[in-house]
């Protein structure tokens, strides 16, 4: 594969960007009365306003040639089928196959992935209508109200995201809760909440080997066994998420309790699978599959329609724009929507472990930018924190806005104030106010010529700051489907575009291996050796501190 800078329309980009200068997306809606309706699309129940990002109709279309000349439609069509684009690994790309509801067959290795895929959902189905029916019982015969599903990374970062997302539509008996993180305080807060003999935990890891996971889970079954008093409860409180049936029955988990994945499903990419199990449980398998159907239908528009109305692709080319030509160096996610708190977190797993790469495809270091960070909050609570910079700081910030209609609980006129605030940021950061506009407003206020001047520079905004804003008449399960295919899209096309793998992570490898050389250290009477001063310092204050412990 080429480097994209070697392409005609990488350099077309370069000079446009310099024959434009400091771009005035204010002038523009000036000059072009319909912009707003030339630069905004809809799909799959997803509506685009890109009007107040820094385009013009030259930029979209070398942007769209810097598609073509990268091929990304080919490599869209080679994700699909099946090819192992995961080169590092060896390893196909199918999350799009886990969603694929017109049951297209899609062939790895001579097999259709399909009929597993389906087996897996069908078997999740009875598992979660037995749950949510009552008929699954715990050991003492009650039954279960609250899931806790164990997991790191995206065995956590999904679920987590989705079912906070989809709380409105959860079951009226079930609780769900997440504990990722190894530092005990995560699970034993969790635990305190919990009655052992109505709850279930979900182990999530498809090797059964994860560090974090598997020291959370068996201090999770030691707990468990001590409140209920034996090891044969385990059976009926612990399920599995994995491929390792032996590790899992050593557990004590039956296996046929345990829902497999394949490794053709990235874990970061993996919500749609039975790493997403919680999520079905929370709401029921028939709105799961709503949440794949609205996947799908992203996909399918992703898959078929042309880059200058292909809602992921805009969104890919608006971040290249941004970060390549722009010189952007972050994006900040800004759902309206309390719902989608975790989303930006989700995000940033999504983007940051996939296209935070500094080595092409041909296993050269790349010279231009790759990933841009990715952070945010919730609107309104943001505007009382980091809207500050993102109006008046010296960074340019691209942000995304993502807001709903509709509420799922509609209160007074709590939604229109939401919305409100919303989209007079959106507002504000294109047009700003320029110093004619604060004099004229201190002066309306009485203020003092003399006091006017000291204050003028810091009351000006200067606007031209590009957002982006998505819509959805509701946040639902098929919406939020979509939303979340819509961002793996644009991962992809980035990664294709910038010629590096967005499917490995090497980069999480080096810090779990060192990690366990430190344990091992941490657990003999023998001083750190190999290690650079500070860290060695770090293992002596440790063992110290472990060595006084009763």
């Amino acid at each position: 594969m080429p480097s994209p800078t070697s392409t005609p329309a990488w350099r077309g980009l370069q000079t446009h960007r310099a024959d434009i200068g400091l771009p005035d997306i204010k002038a523009w809606f000036g000059e072009q009365p319909n912009r707003a309706r030339e630069f905004s699309l809809a799909a799959a129940g997803i509506f685009l306003d890109y009007a107040k990002q820094p385009v013009t109709d030259r930029t979209m279309e070398l942007l769209c040639d810097l598609a073509h000349q990268m091929e990304v439609a080919r490599w869209i069509e080679r994700m699909f089928s099946g090819e192992k684009i995961n080169f590092t690994e060896d390893r196909a790309v199918l999350h799009v196959a886990l969603r694929n509801r017109a049951d297209r067959p899609i062939v790895l290795d001579g097999v259709d992935v399909m009929a597993n895929v389906n087996r897996v959902l069908d078997q999740m189905g009875r598992f979660c209508g037995a749950v949510r029916d009552g008929d699954w019982r715990g050991h003492t015969g009650e039954k279960i109200t609250d899931v806790v599903n164990i997991g790191i990374g995206g065995s956590d970062l999904g679920p987590v995201m989705a079912c906070a997302a989809l709380k409105p539509f959860g079951h009226g008996r079930l609780r769900t809760h997440f504990v990722s993180n190894v530092d005990s305080t995560h699970l034993a807060e969790t635990l305190a909440l919990l009655n052992p003999g109505r709850t279930l935990f979900i182990v999530c890891s498809k090797t059964f080997t994860t560090q974090e996971t598997l020291c959370n889970a068996h201090t999770a079954r030691r707990w468990l066994i001590d409140q209920l008093g034996s090891a044969d409860a385990v059976a009926k409180h612990f399920v599995a998420v994995s491929t390792n049936a032996k590790e899992v029955a050593a557990f004590g988990i039956d296996t046929a309790n345990m829902f497999e994945f394949w490794d053709w499903v990235g874990g970061r990419y993996s919500l749609w699978s039975a790493a997403g199990l919680s999520v079905a449980l929370l709401i029921g398998m028939d709105d799961f599959r709503q949440m794949l159907e609205g996947a799908h239908e992203m996909d399918e528009h992703f898959r078929t329609a042309p880059a200058e109305k292909n809602l992921p692709m805009i969104l890919a080319l608006l971040g290249i724009w941004q970060r390549n030509f722009l010189s952007a160096e972050s994006q900040a996610i800004l759902p309206y929507s309390q719902a989608l708190a975790r989303f930006p977190a989700y995000l940033q797993q999504l983007e940051m472990e996939s296209n935070g790469k500094r080595v092409d495809r041909d296993s050269k270091a790349v010279n231009y930018a790759t990933a841009p960070i990715i952070w945010g909050e919730p609107g309104t609570n943001g505007q009382h924190a980091f809207y500050q910079l993102i109006h008046q700081g010296t960074s340019i910030v691209p942000a995304d806005f993502i807001f709903a209609l509709e509420s799922e609980y509609p209160l007074g006129d709590h939604q229109s104030k939401l919305l409100a605030n919303c989209l007079a940021q959106t507002e504000a950061l294109l047009c700003g106010k320029d110093a004619q506009q604060v004099e004229q407003e201190l002066r309306n206020a009485g203020m003092p010529a003399a006091q006017i001047e000291a204050l003028l520079p810091h009351r000006i905004f200067p606007g031209n700051r590009p957002t982006s804003t998505l819509i959805m008449q509701r946040l639902d399960p098929k919406t939020l489907g979509a939303l979340v295919a819509a961002y793996e899209h644009k991962v992809f096309v980035q990664g294709i575009i910038w010629n590096i793998n967005s499917f490995d992570q090497w980069g999480v490898e080096l810090g779990k291996q060192l990690a366990s050389r430190i344990l091992a250290e941490l657990e003999t009477a023998a001083p750190a050796a190999s290690h650079d001063g500070s860290t060695q310092l770090g293992i002596a204050k440790v063992k110290e501190f472990l060595n006084r412990r009763p």
